[in-house]
């Protein structure tokens, strides 16, 4: 049951007995008459009758009608396929049926009056908390460029919490700050925190309790990020060469294998390596141009740098730039 729900608990490790002996489900239906091998059944949707294609015998009666409902809302004759309702909302609870009153009525006010009234009356308790979140997600996601997968997946989250009265007491935006990070963690698309508290004006202490809560409670395919998945972002925004880009990749790399930045973030090892490689390409870039699209304060890339450079014979080796 588990399985079904988005961002299950966390479930302690239990011993697996024998597995279960289930029944076989690979079971044909045939025609009791023909017992053609490969038969021909036909649903007739009009009858509701379960037919042999071949021979016409009636299999089954009361089939249910799967296919899509339409109506016709067209003032002229014509086809006008108009789905009876919209899409149910899998991130929104209750039946999702009601009936909205338009707000237009010639301009006498009074449809309005009533479509206030009706959406107060049948205003579903916290539902509209919801909505509002899933907006605020929405428009963060579409500020820094992300895909609307990673905003239902955090969306999925920010539900899961509020089902749960998981973080109470914290502020809602630092709860859906958490969800957008997790969601960009967990498909591969990582952003820095200060990426996160740019859009959602949330301290990173906050976002970074949230996200640990979160983390210990739920099940999350979260992956640590590295150097190497912002280099490419960060040398687009500073527009440089793509031998520069893979300069910079492969500096990231020697460095890490060598141990020279240790103990530095994956965000300062990327913006000092970055730095170094756009002043091996002729292509140099200001610290604090670095600093702007990196996040990365300019004396700490200019620290990290000192470092590269006092082993660049080991980090070039025999590379001629």
């Amino acid at each position: 049951m588990s399985s079904n729900i988005p961002f299950p608990r966390l479930q302690p490790a239990v011993e697996q007995g024998p597995k279960q002996i289930l029944p076989d489900l690979n079971i044909r239906l045939i025609c009791p008459d023909c017992k053609n091998p490969v038969p021909n059944i036909i649903e007739e949707f009009a009858s509701g009758d379960l037919v042999c294609g071949d021979c016409g015998l009636v299999l089954g009666d009361r089939i249910i009608d799967t296919r899509s409902e339409w109506r016709t809302f067209a003032n002229d004759e014509g086809d006008d396929p108009s789905r009876v309702g919209a899409a149910a909302d899998p991130l929104l609870d209750g039946s999702q049926l009601d009936t909205i009153i338009s707000r237009r009525d010639g301009g006498s006010g009074t449809a309005r009056d009533l479509n206030k009234v009706h959406g107060r009356a049948n205003a579903v308790k916290g539902e509209k908390n919801l909505v509002q979140a899933y907006k605020e997600i929405a428009a963060m996601a579409d500020a820094i460029g992300l895909t609307r997968l990673i905003a239902d997946i955090a969306k999925q989250l920010y539900k899961r919490v509020e089902e749960e009265k998981l973080l109470r007491g914290k502020s809602t935006e630092s709860i859906i700050a958490a969800c957008i990070f997790i969601a960009c963690r967990q498909e591969n698309v990582p952003r820095t925190f200060k990426e996160i508290c740019a859009i959602t004006r949330v301290p990173k202490k906050e976002i970074g309790r949230c996200f640990k809560t979160l983390i210990r409670t739920f099940e999350t395919n979260v992956t640590t990020m590295t150097s190497e998945d912002l280099m490419s972002r960060f040398c687009s925004r500073l527009h440089l060469r793509m031998e520069t880009q893979k300069a910079a990749l492969d500096l990231t790399i020697t460095t890490k294998s060598l141990g020279t930045l240790e103990g530095k973030s994956p965000v300062s090892v990327a913006a000092a390596c970055i730095y170094m490689a756009s002043c091996l390409y002729n292509q140099p870039q200001s610290t604090k141009d670095v600093s702007q699209v990196t996040g990365v304060s300019e004396v700490t890339i200019k620290n990290s740098y000192k470092l590269l450079y006092a082993e660049r014979e080991k980090l070039l080796g025999d590379k001629k730039y």
